[in-house]
């Protein structure tokens, strides 16, 4: 029996695979959701609706848990930040950017650098939960501000923002096909840089 490359997928919502026509948090099938549209890869979703990246020593300890629990792992996907943005007003780019370095050295722990690949998050655009101008400004800046943080510390990176990923009508959240066009795009990525 051929064992699949494992890879952990570390995330908010759009991870989990949240339905936005869904009022109770609900999901989209397996089929649809990116995660489950990786075919060839043993998948270990990690993701949660509302997740921020962790700051908290109890969050610390619940991811650093989780990631021992799915070892021995060939990759790690880790895309976090759309919520850090729309939960804290002020916060910039950079800002983000300076939590996800503390975030990466800390899993660093468990995972080699060159396993880990964090993705910028799909940049927001106006929608029912998008209503200020520097969310969609702040979330497409945070690509630029993750491709530096990766090339200072060694991870692999991604911007999703030119995979031409649809949002629904909320602005933060994928459509089906998004999840369609987010799993191939990733597949490739995954394939050529971990095989």
């Amino acid at each position: 029996m051929i064992r699949l490359k494992r890879v952990v997928c570390i995330g908010d919502s759009n991870t989990y695979g949240y339905d936005p026509r869904s009022y109770f948090g609900g999901e989209y099938p397996e089929n649809v959701r990116w995660t489950g549209r990786l075919t060839g890869w043993d998948v270990v979703n990690y993701g949660e609706n509302g997740a921020e990246i962790p700051t908290r020593e109890w969050e610390w300890e619940t991811h650093e848990r989780r990631i021992r629990q799915a070892l021995p792992i060939t990759a790690a996907i880790v895309m976090l930040g759309s919520n850090d943005l729309l939960q804290h007003p002020n916060f910039t780019a950079e800002q983000v950017a300076e939590r996800m370095e503390i975030y990466l050295q800390r899993i660093s722990q468990y995972i080699q650098p060159n396993q880990i690949l964090l993705l910028s998050p799909v940049p927001m655009r106006p929608g029912t939960w998008v209503n200020e101008p520097r969310l969609p400004d702040e979330s497409a800046r945070l690509g630029k501000c993750y491709e530096t943080l990766s090339k200072r510390i060694g991870v692999g990176f991604a911007d999703t923002s030119l995979w031409n990923v649809e949002l629904s009508f909320d602005g933060v959240h994928l459509t089906p096909d998004g999840h369609r066009v987010f799993a191939e795009k990733l597949r490739e990525l995954l394939e050529n840089r971990f095989t």
